[in-house]
């Protein structure tokens, strides 16, 4: 469709008959994200706020099909990249931020902590030394006061603010610590995502959320006890890029439950389903 096409089918959705204000609903879908831009330019120049909310919902749905698009895609090609995945969790509420532009917060990290680190340092110290910039050059700290702000999924915002829950700091973390070369990488415990320095004679963990503090498989265990669990694998091991971007689902879901926004909290489950292979609840 031409330009004049598209904005001639946009201003047929103030249309008093519903029918046909509904038929060009559905046509306006179909053309994809595409025509965000567009319908954006009409929310500008009409004064109709029925017709503004109108346009509202459908830029929103348009998003949030090409989010569930998207989150597919990165799923089927291995989910290899954790900062995409992050990024498209961070989509769902700030469609505007650029992926560059966390990229480019990142690299600057990464850069000021390869200055710490020198060769042959013992895992410790690697540590020592990135919990140093982190924790004590550039503030990142635990978000305590408001633990289950929807804020503290969104890693632009985290990067910003400095603050976050465990999850999205122990991202920023095991991304810098990767890019340093430790075998650094993420530990789904219950109520508590933490990380764990692997590599062949070697292993122990980082409570990224207590600004980096080094852990033992004894803590881990006292930790487990604590909670009346059966130590089992994932509790010590490795997890996957997938399981985390599902964790920080999880973690927005029942953020937005918290908020008592309950159509959000459904939607980030419907883009949960899509990477669980599950049927969304409806």
């Amino acid at each position: 469709m031409t330009k004049n096409e598209i904005k001639a089918l946009i201003s047929l959705l103030d249309d008093n008959d519903h029918e046909v204000a509904s038929h060009v609903e559905k046509q306006i879908v179909g053309l994809g994200t595409g025509v965000i831009p567009y319908l954006e330019e009409e929310w500008e120049e009409t004064l109709n706020p029925d017709l503004q909310k109108k346009i509202e919902d459908l830029i929103h749905d348009l998003q949030f099909e090409g989010l569930s698009a998207r989150i597919r895609e990165w799923k089927e090609n291995g989910a290899q990249d954790l900062l995409e995945g992050m990024y498209l969790v961070n989509s769902y509420l700030y469609p505007d931020i650029e992926f560059a532009d966390i990229s480019k917060t990142i690299d600057q990290l990464y850069f000021d902590a390869w200055t710490h680190m020198k060769e042959e340092m013992h895992p410790y110290d690697q540590v020592k030394a990135l919990n140093n910039v982190l924790f004590r050059e550039k503030r990142f700290s635990a978000n305590t006061k408001n633990f289950h702000s929807p804020a503290n999924s969104m890693l632009h915002l985290v990067l910003e603010t400095k603050r976050g829950n465990p999850l999205t700091l122990c991202v920023i973390y095991m991304t810098l610590a990767q890019r340093l070369g430790m075998p650094v990488f993420g530990v789904n415990l219950p109520n508590l995502f933490i990380l764990t320095y692997k590599q062949e004679g070697i292993q122990f963990y980082i409570n990224v959320y207590n600004k980096g503090l080094i852990l033992s498989k004894a803590d881990i265990d006292n930790y487990i006890l604590q909670l009346n669990l059966n130590p089992i694998d994932i509790f010590y091991e490795p997890c996957s890029n997938l399981e985390i971007v599902k964790r920080a689902l999880r973690n927005l879901a029942f953020s937005f439950e918290k908020m008592n926004d309950p159509e959000k909290a459904t939607e980030v489950t419907k883009l949960l389903a899509i990477i669980t292979d599950e049927d969304p609840v409806v």
